[in-house]
């Protein structure tokens, strides 16, 4: 893993956030921590490489809101939301949008780390996957007429319904071609298939 990773941790509770950052610290990780989503933006650097640990509820700007942000500007630092009991189903909804992962409170503190591990571990690789363009190209050619529309649909942030739409075929098809693109492709997240996008370009 990169050593220069860093564990963002953005919570609106002053004692949470002091609590994490002690913690992780004690584990011999580099944190920043935020009160809020907007002081996250303000200052990312998507070259950064790390994590983000993220309440689920914060005022201004929710953590799905930040989440969805983050989809749109293709980065791919993983991220782990933390929801209370109420929040459950928000967090799933996280999840489907391509969070790393979401741990409900209360947590023990070595099942965060472990999570902030692995999740450090899958931006190292999924930085290491985006250097190489010649290998996302090669994958690119892999994907059939059809699925390379699915793609272009996706980078342009059209929903299953809009895409069965234009295309002219049932939600459930536009469903199956873009897990065959996200499996061909070789993208953990939808985020992280935006910035393999993002990167063919110069080339097409």
């Amino acid at each position: 893993m990169d050593t220069s990773a860093v564990v963002f941790v953005i919570d609106d509770d002053e004692a949470v956030r002091l609590s994490l950052r002690l913690l992780l610290k004690s584990a011999g990780l580099q944190v920043v921590s935020m009160a809020s989503a907007d002081e996250f933006l303000r200052g990312y650097d998507p070259a950064q490489p790390g994590c983000l640990v993220l309440d689920v509820r914060m005022p201004s700007m929710s953590g799905l809101e930040l989440q969805q942000e983050l989809n749109r500007r293709g980065a791919v630092i993983p991220v782990i939301f933390m929801s209370g009991h109420g929040d459950v189903p928000m967090a799933v909804e996280a999840m489907q949008h391509g969070a790393f992962d979401f741990l409900q409170k209360p947590f023990r503190d070595q099942d965060l780390i472990d999570r902030i591990q692995d999740a450090l571990r899958k931006d190292w690789q999924n930085r290491e996957q985006l250097q190489d363009g010649q290998l996302i190209r090669g994958r690119f050619q892999q994907l059939t007429s059809r699925e390379r529309e699915v793609l272009a649909l996706v980078a342009d942030g059209k929903p299953n319904k809009l895409m069965a739409a234009d295309l002219g075929i049932s939600q459930r098809t536009v469903e199956i071609h873009r897990a065959r693109v996200m499996e061909k492709m070789g993208a953990s997240s939808l985020a992280h298939l935006v910035r393999m996008i993002v990167h063919l370009e110069p080339s097409q």
